[in-house]
């Protein structure tokens, strides 16, 4: 009996501790799950804990480790109330941005949201660009829900006189269907990999129209596809739980990749959808899981270019689509610093050595290769090397510390106005601001 009171108190001592944790650390984007109800059951069940041991009379014991476990026990409350209340200041504090300021900065973020309630502010005081859409939002919904709910929010842009949103979604086919159902669930195009060269071309351009046609339909009109990484030539790391590229390339053939991700596109773009092409650098030789840890791609330039870059070239030089850069670093051109907020990768060989002048936008902020690091500096950086669209989706609500850093920056004279300006510029050609 005493064996086992022992390791009670011990679960109790640690639970209290990982609690606590949870509970001052509420805010970050791992903790999602707990936000909402998570949060009410993580406060009722340390109430219920505190009510236990009062009641066990460890309160009332000479003991100071007793006591110190009720008062252990009472602190996870007060650390969700703390980091609720960092979080309203944080968007108090960018809501009363200047106006001006915020429609500047906000007309380069695309925000993943909840509730309607959520985004509907951003949307209609100018400080986000656009909004992602996921399987959230249209879980337990139909489609003509969702789309009300986007057409209400271009309403609000309409009644303001902002330029129209963006309206932007994951529909690769696949694995990576988020809106399927209500939507349909269309084979990822690596089942096109085999056909011959005509079939393959007509099945693909088909795809891309019936992607097109129904997220036009719900008022959609970007979508983050095709996958342009290669396949990968081993087996599926065991710590990639995310990004699945074995799964989701065409295939390893960059002639096949070009040819499919060209007639996909041709057939989302035929119905007024947008495509974006990823994941630049590549991911097909990475092994480590951006979502979660950093990584590097330490492969020669050269070999590169004539492998791996190879579908972002063909593809974006044959299309309207936009480039979404992900979060590797490239060791030949800015070791240690991921392609996403690397000058030396965006301005140097996006823009000059290809002369691509069209949209660049970042994988998601929200993941670890990011997070986990300075975000700060990833934002600024980001901007000042000439990225035109920051993403910020999985966890919508971390806008708020990205934008304050935006305006931190902007405040000391950390933007550089000069790529802000062609920012815009390639924006307004891009039709995306007025």
């Amino acid at each position: 009996m005493q064996v086992s009171k022992c390791i009670g108190i011990a679960l109790l001592w640690i639970g209290g501790l990982v609690v606590v944790c949870a509970g001052i650390n509420n805010n970050d984007p791992y903790l999602v799950p707990l936000r909402g109800t998570g949060n009410l059951l993580l406060v009722a069940a340390s109430i219920a804990v505190v009510f236990m041991l009062v009641r066990r009379a460890a309160w009332r014991r000479r003991s100071w480790a007793g006591r110190l476990l009720v008062v252990l026990w009472c602190l996870p409350p007060l650390a969700v109330l703390a980091a609720h209340g960092v979080f309203e200041v944080r968007r108090h504090r960018v809501l009363q941005t200047d106006p001006v300021l915020a429609r500047s900065l906000g007309q380069h973020f695309v925000v993943g949201y909840r509730s309607f309630d959520e985004v509907a502010p951003l949307v209609e005081k100018g400080f986000i660009a656009g909004i992602y859409v996921t399987k959230r939002n249209v879980a337990g919904r139909t489609a003509d829900a969702l789309k009300a709910e986007i057409a209400a929010l271009q309403a609000k842009r309409r009644a303001v006189g902002l330029p129209p949103l963006m309206v932007a979604t994951d529909q690769e086919g696949g694995i990576v269907s988020h809106l399927a159902p209500p939507l349909t669930r269309l084979p990822a195009l690596a089942s096109l990999a085999e056909l011959a060269p005509d079939e393959r071309k007509a099945k693909a351009e088909e795809f891309g129209r019936v992607h097109g046609r129904e997220l036009a339909s719900l008022g959609i009109n970007l979508n983050f596809a095709p996958v342009l990484d290669l396949r990968p030539d081993t087996k599926r790391n065991r710590l990639d739980f995310n990004t699945l590229t074995n799964q989701r390339a065409i295939s390893d053939d960059p002639a096949k990749v070009s040819a499919i991700a060209g007639a996909y596109i041709h057939g989302l773009e035929s119905a007024g959808v947008s495509a974006t092409v990823k994941h630049f650098p590549g991911l097909g030789r990475v092994r480590a899981d951006t979502h979660h840890f950093s990584a590097d791609l330490d492969t020669p330039v050269g070999e590169l270019d004539a492998t791996d870059w190879r579908p972002f070239r063909d593809v974006l030089s044959t299309s309207g689509a936009r480039l979404m850069v992900g979060h590797v670093a490239v060791t030949a051109l800015d070791p240690g610093r991921p392609a996403s907020h690397s000058k030396a990768v965006v301005d140097g060989l996006i823009r000059k050595t290809w002369n691509y002048q069209g949209i660049v936008m970042t994988d998601d902020l929200v993941m670890g290769a990011i997070y986990q690091h300075d975000v700060c500096t990833a934002v600024v950086e980001a901007l000042n090397a000439g990225v035109d669209l920051l993403l910020v989706a999985y966890d919508g609500l971390q806008f708020y510390r990205l934008f304050a850093c935006a305006t931190d920056a902007a405040a000391r004279g950390g933007l550089d106005t000069a790529m802000l300006h062609e920012s815009e510029t390639r924006l307004r050609r891009a039709q995306l601001i007025d």
